[in-house]
């Protein structure tokens, strides 16, 4: 697949930073806010399927995703690949290269996205400098290891069905307190049914008959690119998961 990254020409300052005026994210002081302004020194532009962080790979750079979607994922040497979780905007980028040697793990666009960059090597700094930016990135680093303890639950004890279930609530759970979805008309999530199958750790044909079950019973409906999501609560139900209250979460 061709891959395609630019410099964006004009970046937003992060005073006018989209992501601060949704009730998800927890707005800056004005210390923190000049600290992030000067830690930020580039907006990267991706088209669908540009690789953002190689496995294997050291990076100077971290990212905050500003617009779009990604996804992690890791391949065994025959080459299946197991996606292990799905970036939206506010979610950071590359913090492991920072703790590990180099990254233990791949990172791709899933639609067009728009990434903050950020120097790794004025990491330091924050943590020295700035313990209230520091506990937001522990946080950000528990909340992804509670992510991915529900979704090792789901591959290992759920059934198929209640896998694919799990995995459409929570990426529209997701989406819906992150401000993903337009206001008006469809509320698409942009994954493929290899990506569902890849995340699942089922196969295409097993993947297919499971989310045809799913529409079949009216709860989402499937589209050339993508799944609508049409019955939150029985969706929930077959899942056997209800999504955690949270209050307003962090970003850098």
């Amino acid at each position: 697949m061709a891959q395609s990254k630019s410099f964006a020409a004009v970046r937003i300052p992060c005073e006018l930073c989209p992501l601060r005026a949704r009730e998800t994210f927890r707005d800056f002081d004005s210390t923190e806010l000049g600290f992030v302004s000067s830690f930020k020194i580039a907006e990267l532009l991706l088209e669908p399927g540009t690789t953002i962080i190689d496995e294997g790979q050291r990076h100077p750079q971290l990212y905050t995703a500003l617009a779009g979607w990604g996804f992690r994922y890791k391949i065994l040497e025959d080459g299946r690949r197991q996606v292990l979780n799905y970036v939206l905007p506010g979610d950071l980028i590359g913090l492991q290269g920072n703790l590990m040697s180099e990254m233990l793990h791949s990172v791709e666009a899933l639609t067009k996205m728009t990434l903050c960059v950020f120097e790794r090597e004025r990491l330091t700094a924050l943590f020295q400098n700035h313990p209230s930016l520091a506990y937001d990135l522990t946080w950000i680093a528990s909340r992804e290891e509670s992510i991915l303890d529900e979704h090792l639950l789901s591959v290992g004890r759920r059934t198929a069905l209640e896998r694919a279930a799990y995995l459409l609530a929570f990426l529209d759970h997701r989406a819906q307190a992150t401000g993903v979805f337009p206001e008006e008309g469809p509320k698409v999530l942009p994954l493929t049914q290899q990506h569902v199958a890849d995340t699942l750790g089922l196969s295409l044909v097993h993947t297919n008959k499971t989310l045809r079950r799913l529409s079949d019973a009216g709860v989402v409906r499937w589209l050339d690119r993508g799944s609508e999501v049409l019955e939150r609560g029985k969706l929930f139900d077959i899942a056997g998961w209800q999504p955690s209250v949270e209050g307003m979460r962090p970003f850098i």
